[in-house]
């Protein structure tokens, strides 16, 4: 991705250690999350469990995620840390390392 104008802002993932009434789990990637659906400003809690298999860098530093209409296109050159892969049924997900943080971005299907 060359231009910043094709990013639109999703999220804001912060990690935590406490658990979070209502927190949905992720089994397959060993994570709970919560928050996006409810916040205006799409802040999400990620807490994860201690055998989560994903870098360090997302477990213990807040990230940001931007929705892209290609995700291939937006991780291509980039310093990829989490290859895309589906968390939930239509989005896409990859994330990878900028300046020492960690970035997300999502493909949403489009009906």
């Amino acid at each position: 991705m060359n231009k910043k104008s094709n990013l639109k802002y999703h999220h804001l993932g912060i990690p935590t250690s406490k658990p979070i009434d209502g927190e949905v789990y992720l089994k397959d990637y060993k994570v709970f999350h919560y928050g996006y659906e409810k916040s205006e400003y799409g802040i999400e809690w990620m807490r994860y469990e201690r055998d989560c298999q994903l870098p360090e860098i997302v477990k213990t530093m807040p990230h940001v995620a931007f929705e892209v209409e290609d995700i291939y296109e937006a991780i291509r050159g980039k310093k990829v840390i989490i290859e895309p892969n589906s968390p939930s049924e239509g989005n896409i997900v990859a994330f990878i390392e900028e300046n020492g943080a960690p970035i997300e971005f999502i493909q949403i299907a489009k009906p």
